[in-house]
């Protein structure tokens, strides 16, 4: 993993299809909103589709708070698209079917030569698309659990807001 994928470095702003296959790029999609950013396997891997449940019952809380998700993969938008829609997952889904990042960012997972796939790693981005924290998610317990995340998000946005204690009477 590169540097810049670290807690304290800065994710380039990566342009990609998403699951419909128009061009979006990563801080279009933070919107100035702390941000997880989540590199998966693929549809096929058992891990990832139970993170993703649990992903999916968090999203209604991180739609309120003003947080994000972007799950990035190496499979191509028609794929993502079903699988997202399976998912009921209501956030984007960024394909990287060309693997211009899998290398570039150092996540290739070497132990599978089928898919070619990134090795799964989940972000905590602040706004700016600095790293809070990194998750290696190469074994399933290296993954967050829903509170880690809820305790990041809390932290990310709590420095992201000059307001967040109540103003006084």
């Amino acid at each position: 993993m590169i540097d810049a994928l670290r807690p304290g470095g800065r994710v380039p702003d990566m342009e990609l299809p998403d699951h419909m296959g128009n061009p979006r790029r990563l801080s279009e999609l933070a919107g100035g909103d702390p941000v997880l950013l989540h590199f998966f396997r693929g549809w096929f891997c058992p891990k990832e589709r139970q993170f993703f449940r649990r992903l999916v019952d968090l999203q209604d809380d991180a739609e309120v708070a003003y947080a994000r998700f972007v799950s990035v993969s190496v499979e191509p938008p028609q794929v993502q698209a079903a699988f997202r829609a399976g998912l009921d997952a209501r956030w984007t889904f960024l394909s990287d079917s060309e693997r211009r990042y899998l290398d570039a960012f150092g996540l290739r997972e070497t132990t599978d030569t089928v898919h070619d796939p990134y090795v799964p790693t989940c972000l905590l981005l602040a706004p700016d698309l600095t790293v809070k924290t990194t998750y290696n998610g190469y074994w399933f317990w290296g993954r967050p659990t829903m509170d880690e995340l809820r305790r990041d998000f809390r932290a990310l946005t709590r420095a992201a807001h000059t307001d967040w204690e109540p103003p006084g009477p």
